[in-house]
C-alpha cells in the first residue's frame, strides 16, 4: 500500500474520530479533481458515563437509557452501561445495577442493557455503594444516545431529588457555581472509561482569583474506575462561589460536581458549555424563590456583559442587574432574587462591547424556608439538529424552550413509555426574544417513562431544558437538565478520489 493510500485514510479515520466513530461511504464520483461536500453521517459509537449517584444510605437512584430513531443508522448494534470500577460477580442484565464489592473485580456484565432504539430501558439502585457506570452504545444505538441518572434522597445533607444527564468524556471542563463552605459538601466526580490511566489536574478559582494549592495536581484516575474528590480537601479556604476546572494532562475522562447543602437541598452542577462571549442558561424555574448567577473569564481579560431574563413576553432587564463586569481569572456572582415573578425564564448573557469568552450557571432555588430545595442550570449550547432527555413522567415534566434570536419552529416527539404506549409528535413556534414553558407531549397509553426529543425545524438557535418534580416525604423536589445537541452526526467529507481505486495499485 503506498504513501498517499495511507495519508487518506488516516485522514478519513481521524474525522470520524471526532464525536464518535462514523461510517465513510465511498463517493459517487471519482477522478483526481471530483469535490464533494461533507457528508454528515451517524456516529457509530458513543461513549458515556455516569457518576457515582449519592453518599447516602437513604439514596434511591434510576437510570434512563435511550436513542432516538435515526434515519441511516446502522442495523445493528447495543447500548449497555456496567459498572466502572470493581463489582461483584452476581451483576446481570436485568435492569438492577449491581453493587461494587471490594476484592472482587469486574465481571463485564451489563448492568442495564436497551432493547430498541425509540424505546426506553430503565434501571434502578438503592443506598451508599451504588457505583459509577460506564456505557457504550454502538451502531443504530449510538446516534444521540443519553442516560439520565436520578437519585431520591429523604433526608440528610443534599436531600432532595438530585439528577444529571451522564456525559461523555473530554478533556476539559468549567464548573461555576460550586462552594467550600461550611454548609456545603462538594464533589467533583471524575471517570475514567478508558485501559490506560488518565491524569487530571484541579484548579479552583473564588472571588480573589487562583486558590493555589498542589493538592489537585496529577490527581491520577486509574483505568476503568471513578474518583470523588471532596473540594474541601483540595483548599483550606471557605468561598461560597467558586469556578472549577477540570483539566486532563493525558487520557481523558468525564467530569460532574455533586452540590450538597445542609438546609438548601443539592443536586449535580453540569460543566457550562464552553467559554463563549455570549451564553444562554434556559429554563429558569417560574416559581424559582432566588437565583444566583456565578461566572467566570478564564482568559487574561475583564468581561462586560448585558444580562437579559428572556420571558414568554420578550426580554426584560433584572432591575438593579442591567450589566455583569467579571474580572479575569476571578469568580463573580450576583444574587437576583425571584428573577422569574412567576413566569417562565432563560438568563442571556451578551457582551457590551468587544467579546470576552466567559462560562456561567445559575443556582436555583425553589420553596421557602425548611421546604428550600435547589437546583443548577449551566449556560448551554443549543439544541441544534437534535436532543433528547429521558426520563420524564406523564405529571411533574416541565420542558422550557427559548429563542434569543430569531423566532424558531421545533418538533418534539414523546417517545414509547419504558412499559408501554405509542410515541407522539407536536410542532412550536417560539417567538424571537423569549422563553416558553410548552405544554410537552406524552405517549399515547403511557406506561413507565418516556423520552422528550427536540428537532430545530427553521428560524434562529433555540435552547432547551427539562424541569422534573416530585415530592419526597412531603418535600417538593426538583433537578433540571439541559438540552445541547447530542452531536449525533458528524461531518465527513467525500474522498477526491475513489479509495477503492488506490487500493488496488
Amino acid at each position: 500500500m503506498n504513501r498517499t493510500t495511507l495519508s487518506l485514510i488516516a485522514g478519513a479515520t481521524a474525522l470520524a474520530a471526532v464525536t464518535g466513530f462514523a461510517a465513510l461511504g465511498a463517493p459517487a464520483a471519482s477522478g483526481s479533481d471530483t469535490r464533494k461536500t461533507a457528508a454528515r453521517l451517524p456516529v457509530e459509537q458513543t461513549r458515556l458515563l455516569c457518576p457515582q449517584p449519592s453518599t447516602s444510605d437513604l439514596a434511591d437512584t434510576s437510570y434512563t437509557s435511550f436513542t432516538p430513531v435515526v434515519q441511516g443508522a446502522g442495523g445493528s448494534g447495543k447500548a449497555q452501561l456496567a459498572v466502572a470500577a470493581e463489582q461483584s460477580t452476581d451483576s446481570t442484565a436485568t435492569g438492577k445495577v449491581g453493587k461494587a464489592s471490594k476484592g472482587k473485580k469486574q465481571s463485564g456484565a451489563p448492568t442495564l442493557t436497551q432493547k430498541q432504539p425509540g424505546t426506553p430501558a430503565t434501571g434502578d439502585a438503592s443506598g451508599a455503594d451504588t457505583p459509577a457506570l460506564v456505557g457504550t452504545a454502538t451502531g443504530s444505538f449510538a446516534p444521540g444516545w443519553t442516560v439520565q441518572e436520578t437519585t431520591a434522597v429523604a433526608a440528610g445533607t443534599g436531600r432532595g431529588l438530585l439528577g444529571t444527564s451522564c456525559t461523555a468524556p473530554d478533556t476539559e471542563f468549567w464548573f461555576p457555581g460550586a462552594a467550600t463552605t461550611a454548609s456545603r459538601t462538594d464533589y467533583v466526580h471524575l471517570t475514567n472509561p478508558d485501559d490506560s490511566a488518565a491524569v487530571v489536574d484541579i484548579e479552583l478559582y473564588g472571588k480573589d482569583g487562583n486558590l493555589k494549592s498542589t493538592v489537585g495536581e496529577g490527581i491520577t484516575v486509574q483505568p476503568h474506575s471513578s474518583e470523588p474528590i471532596l473540594l474541601s480537601t483540595l483548599t483550606q479556604a471557605q468561598e461560597s462561589d467558586l469556578t472549577v476546572h477540570v483539566g486532563v494532562r493525558s487520557g481523558r475522562v468525564a467530569a460532574a460536581v455533586q452540590a450538597l447543602d445542609d438546609k438548601q437541598g443539592g443536586d449535580w452542577l453540569p460543566a457550562s458549555t464552553d467559554p463563549a462571549g455570549s451564553l444562554v442558561l434556559p429554563g429558569i424555574p417560574k416559581d424559582a424563590t432566588d437565583v444566583r448567577l456565578v461566572a467566570f473569564a478564564p482568559g487574561d481579560s475583564d468581561a462586560d456583559l448585558k444580562v437579559r431574563l428572556a420571558s414568554p413576553s420578550g426580554e426584560i432587564t433584572p432591575a438593579g442587574n442591567e450589566t455583569l463586569h467579571v474580572k479575569a481569572g476571578m469568580t463573580t456572582a450576583v444574587d437576583l432574587g425571584d428573577v422569574t415573578r412567576g413566569e417562565a425564564g432563560s438568563l442571556v448573557l451578551t457582551p457590551t462591547d468587544s467579546p470576552v469568552p466567559v462560562v456561567a450557571a445559575v443556582r436555583v432555588v425553589r420553596g421557602k424556608g425548611g421546604g428550600q430545595e435547589s437546583a443548577f442550570i449551566p449556560a448551554t449550547a443549543p439544541v441544534g439538529t437534535r436532543a433528547s432527555v429521558a426520563d420524564n413522567s406523564a405529571k411533574g415534566t416541565t420542558l422550557a424552550l427559548a429563542a434569543p434570536g430569531a423566532t424558531a419552529t421545533v418538533k418534539v416527539t414523546a417517545s414509547a413509555g419504558s412499559e408501554g404506549g405509542t410515541a407522539v409528535t407536536k410542532q412550536y413556534t417560539i417567538k424571537g426574544g423569549t422563553t416558553q414553558d410548552v405544554d410537552a407531549p406524552v405517549p399515547s397509553g403511557l406506561k413507565g417513562t418516556y423520552a422528550l426529543t427536540v428537532e430545530t425545524l427553521s428560524g434562529g438557535p433555540v435552547y432547551a431544558s427539562r424541569m422534573l418534580q416530585t415530592t419526597i416525604e412531603g418535600l417538593s423536589a426538583f433537578t433540571v437538565q439541559t438540552l445541547p445537541d447530542d452531536r449525533g452526526t458528524v461531518a465527513v467529507p467525500e474522498a477526491r478520489q475513489d479509495l477503492s481505486v488506490l487500493l488496488k495499485k
